[in-house]
């Protein structure tokens, strides 16, 4: 008899009231709990979020207040929203995530900021380390034009950068199973760009946050977080074409680390932008093949 007293009540509690619940209790565990809550919530209903202010007093049923209590459990524990709703918007398209992905951040659209802006004349791009193939989809979505080739070494996050082209109807995009250059046939870009591990292997906040369910691959690089860097600045030169610029994300300390590295490897017009925060963001330099 109490169950389904308790039942009828579930039934007829509304969403701002479910949101109300939500919010209070992540804020000892996200610092983003409104919007954590009002995404899942959204997500359940499958609904926007907008559709939760526009009918504040709609009732959700048991099950989805289940469904949402189950996904709410899940936040608090850390799981990122990113997982629990298997997607993430990037750019300007939405996009599937796994575990075996990298979740794609805000500040990485800086990249494709800049690509889109030096590449003009660019016919041929180069993405390593695609993950959810979030940088090479998005340039190839806004230049149709390009022939786009996306790679990785990790067999799932290419499956998941594949169907999210199909999803997102990108068909410039050619993707290849490989670590960093090892498998690519023989070619020359006119750009190489990257966002590569680069967190130091024992730095503490990989034990925090959302990077705790993230691939340890896709994230740490070495003790000062700079060994895959090192290997794409050092190699890069084989790949592009003579004037061809390399772009790579970084953390918001390894600017100088970074621009050093390019020029002394010989890049032409190296240079760090910020991103949003302020903080360095991407390094870029020019391969200029010097004529004797």
């Amino acid at each position: 008899m109490n169950t389904k007293r308790i039942s009828w009540r579930l039934w007829r509690v509304n969403n701002q009231a479910l949101l109300a619940d939500a919010v209070q209790q992540l804020q000892t565990a996200s610092e983003s709990a409104r919007a954590d809550a009002e995404i899942l919530l959204a997500h359940c209903l499958q609904k926007s979020r907008t559709y939760l202010f526009a009918y504040p007093e709609t009732a959700v049923d048991s099950l989805t207040e289940a469904s949402f209590r189950e996904l709410l459990a899940e936040r608090l524990r850390g799981v990122p929203i990113a997982h629990l709703t298997g997607q993430r918007e990037f750019w300007t398209l939405n996009l599937k995530v796994t575990p075996d992905t990298l979740i794609p951040r805000p500040e990485t659209e800086l990249l494709v900021e800049t690509a889109l802006e030096l590449g003009n004349s660019s016919r041929h791009i180069l993405d390593l380390g695609t993950g959810t193939g979030a940088i090479a989809l998005a340039i190839a979505s806004e230049r149709p034009d390009v022939q786009v080739t996306a790679c990785d070494f990790s067999a799932a996050a290419l499956a998941v950068a594949q169907e999210n082209a199909q999803v997102n109807s990108i068909h410039n995009v050619h993707f290849i199973q490989s670590d960093w250059f090892s498998a690519l046939p023989a070619q020359r870009f006119d750009m190489i760009v990257s966002n590569p591990p680069y967190i130091e292997a024992d730095d503490p906040h990989l034990a925090q946050g959302d990077v705790r369910f993230e691939p340890l691959t896709a994230l740490a690089s070495g003790q000062d977080g700079l060994d895959d860097i090192r290997h794409l600045i050092q190699t890069a030169p084989q790949w592009l074409v003579n004037g061809g610029w390399l772009l790579l994300e970084h953390g918001y300390n390894q600017g100088k680390a970074v621009t050093a590295l390019l020029q002394t490897t010989g890049f032409q017009q190296v240079h760090c932008l910020p991103d949003l925060a302020g903080n360095d963001r991407v390094s870029l330099g020019q391969w200029l093949t010097i004529i004797q």
